[in-house]
């Protein structure tokens, strides 16, 4: 079985989204940023406005819209506080 991230995404108000993934993909302040298990720790300031894709086991992905905050990488895995997050609805193929 192919390693894992455990990743949380939380907003001010609430916890959105938490799970295991294969890879988070977020754009900060320094360029877009792919994380795969195993990522060296750091921590990234989310660009204005953003997006945080979540690509899960499978071939799911999730993605949601970001405003503000951090994305933290550590051996734990990736948290991503933001001061909000909103789903991005599936696009019509």
């Amino acid at each position: 079985m192919a390693q894992q991230l455990h990743v949380e995404l939380v907003a001010v108000e609430e916890k959105v989204w938490s799970g295991e993934a294969e890879m988070v993909v977020a754009r900060t302040t320094e360029g877009e940023l792919g994380v795969l298990p195993g990522h060296a720790p750091l921590l990234g300031q989310l660009a204005e406005p953003g997006q945080v894709r979540i690509k899960l086991a499978g071939g799911e992905q999730l993605a949601y819209d970001v405003a503000g905050g951090f994305l933290s990488v550590s051996a734990d895995g990736v948290t991503v506080l933001a001061e909000s997050a909103t789903p991005v609805s599936a696009q019509s193929r």
